[in-house]
């Protein structure tokens, strides 16, 4: 055992470590805002590759019998495929959106007929009428008494439909039970007398009825809910098909289905499955083995899946998300909303189930989810693409991303270097753009990345719309942009902000934050086909000169951002994307470091800290070619008597960031034979 004391005379040898350099703040590389097929509604979502995108968010739509795929969906492929590591979705709606769910039925063989417009099953599932005899025909009139009733439900009426009559038969399709008692049982009958279904001379045969599960209103094993809103969630269809498909199936909606069912262990499976599966080809998404609705169990169905949901709050004029629920969500696609038959203590003390909790458990099954609001759009009433307008952007209005815009002015909660919203733009949507730039300069640890112009805007309307802004966290970029869409094969126009983030991220990915993001060797963009307009060397210079960052055609290199100022219009280090950039990623590790010195002591030993974490930081940018020079002074010229007994801590950091080489000059000097060439 080392020693830590010193008894006797000796020498006592210690190691204080103070190189330890604090992990950068988890951050996402990217934010974008839009409206998306599926997904949670106004919750951001990180998700760190392409295909947990669509699994999440969806693809392609249809719209007046097109397909069409959504602006942040083509931004996020193109991110992801430059090199992006984690990207931060919020999905944007217009009208009231509400999750899908699903009730898991029980194997309890009691309980209340199902009433309203639910009718006896067994009328209508087997394809047999139900025949009543010994009637002389007669009318059948709706909402007769019934005469009798079993038990503590008595029935007070029912209703028969889609009867013929004859001399001596009437078959009736269904019956539906309008005020149904309680304390039935599977296998009990009912009993309907000739009289009460309408026959003119009673002394017939009367119906019975032998009642099956399917009648009877049961309690729930449990509710599950989807975690993605919208009708597009629904797939509600009472019996399958002789494969085992649903109609409304798709690959966006879900099913789930319960196995292994074991009343000995109070254990049971549930799988979620894609909701356009096959029973001969189930698409399992998940499977949850071994769990209970014993809440003291380890494996509680609502700890082993999650029970916790999101809601966004508001609080004057701030919004918020609030988590709701105990158990952390684990599952991608589902949590649980309810336990209505719970098992505690499972087992008796001989350590066998008690009787009263095998019924709770979950038959063998499968089923579907119904019970979802909120359509994205009706057909023929989303604008794509270049026909967005100032009232339609992909189906969605421009106040619809106020909240969302609002929520991620939270740099706490979220964290990101650029924020975009593709669909949006200054000319048509001017509050919503503006607000993205407020948002950016309010967090000061990102840029937002704005369309000022729709598509087929002249020069002048752009220059003309970025005059309008004055910021160095802001960035603008035209013209727009020409893919092929991969989601439908198409070609599509998409405006700038929709490929700049991948451009970001491919700088990130090959250099560093500081470097420009443009120029042939990162600011290529290859998946595009055209833009919009080829531009001059006089065109370039017009947009340059109002802070827009032109994207250029070159023949033989493609389409290329050739441009890299901010919307800062006084002339200073900030007016480059690259330095923001630079000082956006120093500020965000220094500022991490900072925070471990909240609350800590106010002496030498703090500030020797501070000092032995940053400053190897900033070598490290700088032999990076991030900064010519820097220095770090946290001492006593800083920190005086009168600072510290204020309960502060000044640090004072300076920078002289790299300057980028844009404009190039080469003089070609011409000499005469035998002239000597200057040194």
């Amino acid at each position: 055992m080392a020693e830590t004391t010193l008894i006797s005379p000796g020498v006592l040898t210690r190691e204080n470590d103070s190189s330890f350099i604090g992990a950068r703040p988890v951050t996402y590389g990217a934010a974008v805002i839009g409206p998306a097929v599926m997904g949670p509604v106004g919750i951001p979502v990180g998700v760190s590759t392409f295909s947990q995108y669509e699994a999440i968010f969806g693809g392609s739509v249809e719209s007046g019998s097109q397909q069409y795929t959504y602006l942040n969906s083509i931004s996020a492929r193109n991110y992801f495929a430059q090199g992006g590591q984690s990207l931060l979705v919020t999905r944007v709606v217009t009208g009231s959106f509400s999750e899908a769910s699903s009730s898991i039925g029980s194997t309890l063989t009691s309980g209340a007929l199902v009433s309203g417009a639910n009718q006896l099953l067994p009328s209508i599932s087997n394809g047999n009428a139900l025949n009543i005899t010994g009637s002389t025909g007669g009318v059948v009139v709706p909402n007769v008494p019934v005469n009798g009733g079993l038990g503590s439900g008595a029935i007070a009426s029912i209703t028969l439909a889609t009867q013929v009559a004859s001399a001596t038969t009437s078959s009736v399709t269904n019956i539906t039970i309008t005020t149904p008692g309680t304390g039935y049982e599977v296998g009990d009958t009912i009993n309907f007398t000739s009289e009460s279904i309408g026959a003119t001379e009673p002394g017939g045969t009367n119906l019975t009825y032998d009642l099956i599960a399917d009648d009877l209103q049961t309690t729930a094993s449990f509710v599950i809910k989807s975690i993605s809103e919208g009708e597009v969630m629904n797939n509600y269809q009472a019996i399958d098909s002789a494969n085992g498909t649903l109609d409304s199936g798709s690959a966006y909606n879900l099913r789930w289905e319960i196995a292994s069912v074991n009343t000995a262990s109070g254990q049971f499976s549930l799988l979620v499955r894609r909701g356009n599966d096959t029973s001969t080809q189930k698409a399992i998404l998940e499977t949850y083995n071994n769990v209970s609705l014993d809440p003291q169990a380890s494996n509680y169905i609502s700890k082993v899946i999650g029970d916790t949901y999101e809601t966004v709050e508001q609080d004057g004029t701030d919004y918020f998300v609030k988590t709701n629920g105990n158990y952390p969500r684990r599952s991608a696609y589902i949590y649980v909303s309810e336990v209505g038959l719970p098992t505690p203590s499972y087992f008796d003390n001989n350590g066998a189930a008690k009787s009263e909790f095998t019924g709770s458990l979950p038959k063998v099954q499968s089923g579907s989810f119904q019970g979802a609001e909120g359509k994205n759009f009706e057909n023929g009433d989303a604008l794509f693409n270049e026909n967005i307008n100032a009232n339609n952007i992909q189906g969605i209005g421009a106040n619809d991303y106020t909240q969302s815009i609002n929520l991620l002015s939270n740099s706490d909660d979220y964290q990101f270097n650029v924020i975009t919203a593709p669909g949006l733009n200054s000319q048509q949507h001017a509050s919503q753009t503006t607000g993205l730039v407020t948002l950016a300069q309010g967090r000061t640890d990102c840029i937002a990345v704005i369309d000022i112009v729709p598509y087929n805007a002249s020069i002048n309307t752009v220059t003309t719309q970025a005059s309008a802004y004055d910021s160095s966290y802001a960035a603008t970029y035209w013209p727009w942009l020409q893919t092929i869409d991969a989601g439908t094969g198409q070609t599509v126009w998409a405006p700038a902000s929709t490929y700049i983030p991948a451009v970001y991220a491919f700088t990130d990915a090959s250099s560093d934050p500081w470097f420009a993001p443009a120029g042939l060797l990162r600011g290529a963009l290859g998946s595009v086909v055209r833009a919009e307009r080829k531009l001059t060397s006089g065109n370039r210079d017009t947009l340059y000169e109002a802070n827009v960052n032109p994207i250029a055609t070159f023949p033989g290199s493609g389409v290329v951002v050739f441009g890299q100022k901010t919307l800062q219009k006084r002339a200073s280090a900030l007016d480059r994307v690259n330095v923001r950039r630079l000082l956006i990623a120093l500020k965000g590790y220094i500022t991490q470091v900072s925070d471990n010195l909240v609350f800590e002591q106010n002496t030498n030993a703090t500030r020797n800290n501070f000092l032995a974490n940053v400053n190897p930081y900033l070598e490290s940018v700088q032999q990076r070619q991030g900064l010519y020079a820097f220095k770090v002074v946290m001492d006593a010229t800083n920190n005086t008597p009168d600072v510290i007994d204020r309960n502060e801590l000044v640090g004072q950091i300076y920078l002289q960031p790299t300057k980028t080489a844009e404009f190039i000059n080469l003089d070609f000097n011409v000499l005469p034979t035998g002239a000597t060439f200057p040194e």
